[in-house]
């Protein structure tokens, strides 16, 4: 079940580990309206969740989930450990490493990498 926590005075939609795969825009905008009205400024999705595709930037499924995060202004952070597939793609590892640069899209390994990213905004 997900559920709604505050971090570090931030309203955080936190995705349950469990559950069907995220593999497309009509998931993507389900886990938005949820989080939108629950009031959250950021969802977290278990990188565990997010179908393989995700992972193929050719596929370019992982652009248009980050664009509607960006297009309905709710950050996106990817946590958990995704070596696997950074090693693999160093087009993936190119992106993960300019999202996280950014300020709407976060690939971050755990918990308290996340509450520190949200402690220094």
């Amino acid at each position: 079940m997900s559920d709604l926590r505050t971090i570090n005075d931030v309203p955080v939609f936190v995705c349950d580990p469990e559950g069907e795969p995220i593999a497309g825009e009509r998931d993507v905008l389900d886990l938005i309206g949820d989080a939108g009205y629950q009031g959250a400024r950021w969802v977290v999705v278990p990188a565990a969740r997010l179908d393989e595709t995700f992972f193929r930037l050719r596929t370019r499924v992982a652009g248009d989930i980050v664009q509607k995060f960006v297009q309905y202004d709710i950050g996106l952070v990817v946590l958990g450990d995704i070596a696997r597939h950074t090693e693999a793609s160093p087009a993936l590892r190119d992106f993960v490493r300019e999202c996280n640069r950014g300020r709407h899209t976060w690939f971050l390994s755990d918990d308290e990498e996340l509450r520190e990213r949200l402690g220094g905004r």
